[in-house]
């Protein structure tokens, strides 16, 4: 008999383990310098790149001439795609995925098939987005590289560019590429159109949004950078860098875009200085730098610089949807239906975001009917990737907008209009209108905490005082709900050690989420070991063989599952190892806090036991050999966190300034592992929900589609007196698609964010005749949204 069951158990809880806020091992290192990023490797006879960079949104290539930088001292290669495709190098692996559960499933057209365009790392006749690079200078030093790139001379054919989606989308506009019929590589539907229509036929209200999620950029603190590497003895490739795909997947692609066997490829990943999705994707870099490396025969460093960031980083957002919802008299939501067009930039990176957002367009909310149409179309933009939370702020902000519309238009009370509409937790599982199953949840429960502890009823009160200092002051809420998933496998492996540790080796990769310390606490409440005795391994795929990274939430939902099955089978192989020592049958042997005991006293500890295992012939041959434990899963089932958020803000009607003067969020996470890196992670969320609600916005020119936000002057991030004290809590209720309970945690500030604050801002405006305003709130587009509504109620 073993005390291992790894659901909460009637033992009191661990002061280490899942529940407890423990504080964040990582951080000592990371806050004293001692973080390994990948421009801290300084490998002996170490050289350096810099990448030559289309000036052109659009333009053929007629010549390149390299000569000139060649001959510079200490110059060691000029590399352009001819030397690329001589030496096998392929286009990079994005594989946009757009099918398979537990999204929705996309219809398209008779006929219509999938577009995916071709991404190599250096193209050679067209560029298609300003900063695409197109050679490579390695050198000595980083300024000798940067000297000689300037001397590369280009001539351009520049040909006809296009920024915006609607005109994209033309028969008549510039095409990206020639088998892309109108710049379309996916078009389709989701939902009941016939009955959406019958539903808006019978509709006492209708409203109606036009509207732009706007794009951005995720501008993590650590730029991106690479160092390659190669070994012409073993003819092996390596790469250090950083991405949320994780080494595993990392090295999948650097295989395939080097044209090279797996085998032939390593990735060692160290600590990444900030993701949120947009580092994911598979970068050119990634690849440039190990080929450049057997190319020169020595290591080769690279790092962007900001306004290469600016350029050249996969960029997020950026959603054209026009919505309708139809009630009836009484408000019940009777249908919801539109077109929701994602610009995918250059290239195909990513179809997530489209579909994550059309999966999710009614939210939290019964409508029984819902239609719309989706399209991904190419512009000469930089290629959009995923963004936290990708797709579902996006719908949230339409359904959110759209629910505040109808009260304003209707004479709705905003909150009960919600009450009324929202799923009631009796129903759950919930299929939603476009066959989407939401696992289990209680969003009324959640909705009315939040306005409880936001003190909704006493915003009267505050709004005088607002009044009272000239300042227009606003309130409002949303409920947000995502679909996450993410790459299906997963695997975790533990052994004890003979240092009376226990390694615990996963194939995420960290951005942030503490997963030294959160996974850590997994292995310490399951194996009943101390916390302070597990270690972490992760990100050198000589150590790794399985992972899918950090994305849409999936890391502690996945390796919970892996560490859970590792523990165990760990557990099963120890105790039959402990019944032979200590003469017992196994299924008499009892485990508990470290220590495998039988009836009469006899007892072994976990340590003592791996010393034994160690000792050769000490054991029978099936019983020899480490103590260890694997966990190997597959799992295709969606995770759905919910919440409900609350915003106030002042605006000076003076000069357009808004500031969010309180903020309450009740986040639903299934089963806190560690509340306080959970409260953390909603922190973060919450400011780049503000930020792109607020302030940022990546801008092209509109007819030579050049980057105007190419720097920190032109592209403002929230600051500290952007966001104000923040009141965050959790709840729990167990998630029914996961065996422990767990939904993710890491996304649920930003997803509700961007309509929670337009819509807070609109509330404050209402006396001056506004009903909406676009993003960013800037001060200037708030002042102009003031002073039209003025001059339209004279």
């Amino acid at each position: 008999m073993t005390d291992t069951d790894t659901e909460p158990s009637q033992r009191l809880p661990r002061r280490d383990g899942i529940g407890a806020a423990v504080r964040r091992t990582e951080d000592r290192r990371l806050l004293t310098g001692r973080g390994r990023y990948a421009s801290d490797l300084f490998p002996p006879n170490l050289c350096y790149a810099a990448l030559v960079r289309s000036p052109h949104a659009h333009a053929r290539i007629r010549s390149m001439d390299v000569s000139r930088a060649a001959r510079l001292p200490g110059i060691l290669a000029v590399l352009t795609g001819h030397e690329a495709a001589a030496d096998g190098l392929k286009p990079m692996p994005h594989n946009p995925d757009w099918t398979g559960p537990p999204d929705v499933e996309l219809r398209l057209p008779s006929g219509f098939e999938i577009y995916v365009t071709p991404n190599v790392p250096l193209p050679t006749e067209i560029v298609r987005y300003v900063g695409e690079a197109v050679a490579l200078v390695v050198a000595e030093s980083e300024a000798l590289a940067a000297e000689a790139a300037e001397l590369v001379d280009i001539e351009w054919v520049p040909l006809p560019s296009v920024v915006a989606v609607r005109e994209a989308m033309r028969e008549e506009a510039p095409r990206l590429w020639p088998d892309c019929s109108r710049n379309l590589p996916l078009t389709c539907e989701v939902g009941d159109r016939a009955a959406c229509d019958r539903a808006f036929a019978e509709a006492a209200h209708v409203v109606r949004l036009d509207s732009w999620i706007h794009r951005v950029t995720g501008c993590p603190m650590e730029p991106r950078a690479v160092v390659g590497d190669y070994d012409a003895v073993s003819n092996r490739y390596t790469l250090y860098a950083a991405s949320g795909r994780g080494a595993v997947q990392s090295r999948e692609r650097l295989a395939a875009t080097l044209g090279v066997p797996l085998e032939s490829c390593r990735a060692v990943f160290g600590d990444m200085g900030g993701n949120f999705g947009t580092r994911n994707a598979f970068s050119p870099e990634f690849a440039l730098m190990p080929w450049a490396a057997r190319r020169v025969g020595r290591p080769v460093k690279w790092i962007a610089t900001r306004s290469e960031c600016f350029l050249s980083d996969y960029q997020a957002r950026d959603l054209t949807s026009v919505a309708e919802l139809a009630l009836d008299k009484d408000g019940n939501f009777l249908g919801l239906r539109g077109e929701n067009i994602m610009n995918v930039g250059a290239y195909t990176v990513y179809f997530w975001p489209l579909r994550k957002g059309l999966s999710m367009m009614q939210g939290v909310y019964r409508i029984p009917a819902v239609h719309f149409r989706g399209h991904a179309v190419l512009t000469n933009t930089a290629p959009v990737a995923v963004y936290r939370s990708a797709g579902r702020p996006e719908a949230i902000y339409m359904i959110e907008r759209l629910i505040d519309l109808a009260a304003a238009q209707h004479g709705f009370d905003r909150v009960d209009l919600r009450r009324r509409n929202l799923i009631p937790a009796e129903t759950m599982p919930f299929t939603n209108a476009v066959g989407v199953t939401y696992d289990s949840g209680d969003y009324c429960a959640c909705m009315e905490e939040t306005l409880d502890k936001a003190d909704w009823a006493g915003f009267a009160r505050r709004k005088a005082g607002s009044t009272s200092r000239g300042l227009c002051r606003g309130i409002a809420v949303a409920n947000y709900i995502e679909v996450a998933s993410g790459p299906p496998r997963e695997r975790a492996e533990l052994t004890v050690c003979d240092d009376r540790t226990v390694e615990l080796v996963v194939g995420t990769m960290s951005s942030g989420q503490g997963h030294e310390t959160s996974f850590a606490q997994l292995v310490a409440e399951w194996l009943q070991v101390p916390f302070a005795r597990v270690r972490f391994t992760a990100n050198d795929t000589d150590r790794v063989s399985v992972g899918g990274g950090s994305v849409s939430g999936r890391s502690m939902r996945m390796v919970s599952t892996a560490v859970g099955k590792a523990v165990e089978q760990l557990l099963a192989r120890a105790t039959s190892v402990a019944a032979h020592i200590l003469q017992a049958e196994a299924r008499d042997v009892a485990y508990k806090d470290g220590v495998f005991a039988v009836p009469g006293g006899a007892s072994i500890g976990l340590w003592e036991l791996a010393n034994a295992v160690a000792v050769p012939g000490a054991l029978p041959s099936e019983l020899s050999g480490p103590l260890t434990g694997a966990g190997d899963i597959t799992d295709r089932a969606g995770g759905y966190p919910y919440g409900c958020h609350v915003c106030e803000v002042e605006v000076d009607p003076d000069t357009g300034q808004v500031d969010i003067v309180s903020w309450t969020g009740v986040d639903d996470v299934g089963r806190a592992i560690n509340p306080m890196i959970l409260h953390g992670q909603a922190h973060g969320a919450i400011a780049q929900g503000l930020g792109q609600a607020l302030l940022e916005a990546v801008q092209y020119e509109a007819d030579t589609a050049q980057l105007l936000t190419g720097s920190f002057m032109d592209y403002p991030l929230p600051r500290a007196d952007t966001v104000p004290s923040l009141q965050t809590f959790i709840t729990e209720v167990p998630a029914s698609s996961h065996p422990h309970g767990i939904r993710p945690g890491g996304e649920g500030g930003t997803t509700p964010a961007l309509g929670l604050v337009v819509n807070a801002i609109v509330d404050a405006l209402s006396q001056y005749g506004v009903a909406h305003i676009e993003m960013p709130a800037t001060p200037q587009r708030v002042w102009r949204a003031i002073r039209d509504g003025r001059l339209s109620l004279k």
